[in-house]
């Protein structure tokens, strides 16, 4: 299955929605959506400075992953960034692929 690295930063409402029901209380929701959609939270840590969240999800697809991002950024309480994470398996198969490219100027 698909893991995303999600980073997210509260908004100042989501900040407040945070306060009032606790990390604990996010967590569900998180994993409610993620479980809604065939995944699982691998792992959700709240920290500061640039990011207040961060999580590793396993999802289905990356259809999957677009339908919660869109869903959650349309809430306005987050703004987020999803990036898929490769495998060390992934990453070996795609050295091992020829792609034909010409750099720019050469």
């Amino acid at each position: 299955m698909p893991k995303f690295l999600i980073q997210a930063t509260y908004t100042p409402e989501g900040t407040k929605g945070l306060l009032r029901e606790g990390a604990s209380g996010r967590r569900e929701a998180v994993e409610r959506v993620v479980a809604g959609l065939g995944g699982t939270v691998e792992a959700m840590y709240f920290a500061f400075g640039e990011d207040d969240l961060v999580c590793i999800l396993d999802l289905p697809d990356s259809v999957s992953m677009a339908a919660a991002s869109l869903t959650v950024k349309a809430s306005g309480a987050l703004r987020t960034r999803a990036t898929p994470l490769l495998t060390l398996d992934e990453v070996d198969e795609a050295t091992r692929r020829q792609v034909p490219f010409r750099a720019p100027g050469t």
